[in-house]
């Protein structure tokens, strides 16, 4: 998976332009975050089809970078995440970012964002 994110100016309708031309792609959004800081606006997505959303951004002039991340399905009972998260900073990966991006009765599937996705994989049996 490919976490994209994306630099935009902060003001109504960005991020309305972004999904429309996405979705007019035929690209669906899997997880996203945004949040701004006076007058920029940062937006991180996982979407399903990483080639189509490259295009889309390029098309449109937007600043973007782009990396690899990891999947991990963690049950939902307390605890999990201090596991997981614990499991990962034993062997020296830093978590840069995790987004939900589905929650069901088979448990929370998260993105994670980490320094080194290939060590973080060992931990993972769907990554």
């Amino acid at each position: 998976m490919i976490e994209f994110s994306v630099n935009m100016v902060n003001r109504p309708g960005q991020l309305a332009t972004l999904a429309r031309e996405l979705g007019a792609a035929g690209v669906n959004i899997e997880t996203l975050a945004a949040f701004s800081t006076g007058p920029e606006a940062y937006v991180k997505l996982v979407v399903d089809n990483d080639d189509s959303a490259r295009i889309v951004l390029k098309n449109a002039g937007v600043p973007f970078e782009e990396r690899r991340i990891v999947s991990a399905t963690l049950h939902d009972q307390p605890g999990a995440l201090a596991q997981m998260a614990e499991a990962l900073a034993a062997t020296g990966v830093n978590i840069d970012a995790m987004y939900l991006i589905h929650a069901g009765d088979e448990g929370m599937r998260f993105a994670l964002a980490v320094d080194d996705p290939d060590k973080a994989t060992e931990h993972f049996e769907d990554s």
